[in-house]
């Protein structure tokens, strides 16, 4: 039998793994990791559809789709990036128009692409540090989400089997999936500011963290608070399963 301290540890560590996961996913398929405020334009004399058709439709290039988040309050994720434009007014035209978000996603082989110290010179040479942060930053949360499923295969294992053993395993996944989730971030974050040395923002453009960057920072100590439950049970049942068995044995 399980003692109930050991049974509440993994409940706790179990509600704390799924709320994890959920803000890790969310944080994952949203777009608002980092966004950039943008002073206002006047529409009338700016070539805003230009920069729209090229953000959208033009080729991927890490300076044009930057300074185009420069200019029309872009928000950057990890699988987007988008721009807010003047909604079309067909009927009359607004003196203050309202803006709407556009977004285009960042294919696969976009996300695997070099990056360069001259951004916009593909033919210079290549920033290794940058682009390895590029393809961490999206990478680590995957393989996060996937050590979480995988500890969760192995605790229902366990359950099937009726041994408390598998869950140090489960432990030591928990732990790995929350350094993930913790070196995303950072690779993330140090992305943002070498690309902003490389590529200056214009006088009056700030730029700030966004919420899809919380989610995903929040996930960091849950997974490890779910870790430090399973670690503690495991070990706790263990020592305790020991010590009666040696009892019985004497």
């Amino acid at each position: 039998m399980v003692d109930n301290r050991y049974a509440t540890a993994l409940v706790i560590g179990s509600v704390l793994s799924l709320l994890a996961s959920v803000y890790l996913s969310v944080a994952v398929g949203t777009q608002h990791w980092y966004q950039f405020n943008s002073p206002p334009i006047k529409h009338e004399t700016s070539n805003v559809s230009e920069l729209r058709e090229e953000f959208i439709n033009g080729e991927f290039d890490e300076k044009s789709y930057s300074e185009t988040m420069f200019r029309l309050n872009g928000t950057l994720g990890l699988w987007w990036r988008c721009i807010q434009v003047p909604s079309q007014s067909h009927w009359f035209k607004e003196p203050d128009p309202k803006l709407e978000t556009q977004c285009v996603s960042f294919t696969l082989q976009q996300q695997f692409s070099s990056k360069y110290k001259h951004p916009g010179n593909h033919n210079g040479e290549e920033d290794l540090l940058r682009t390895y942060l590029w393809r961490c930053q999206f990478l680590l949360p995957l393989v996060s989400l996937a050590l979480v499923f995988l500890s969760g295969l192995v605790g229902v294992c366990a359950c099937l089997c009726r041994s408390f053993t598998p869950t140090l395993g489960v432990g030591v996944l928990h732990l790995l999936a929350g350094l993930c989730s913790l070196g995303s971030v950072c690779c993330f974050l140090a992305g943002v500011d070498l690309l902003r040395q490389f590529i200056t923002p214009p006088e009056g453009v700030d730029g700030s963290l966004g919420w899809s960057l919380y989610l995903a920072l929040i996930s960091f100590p849950l997974q490890m608070m779910a870790a430090a439950l399973f670690l503690w049970a495991a070990r706790s049942h263990r020592r305790n399963y020991t010590r009666m068995t040696a009892y019985r044995v004497a």
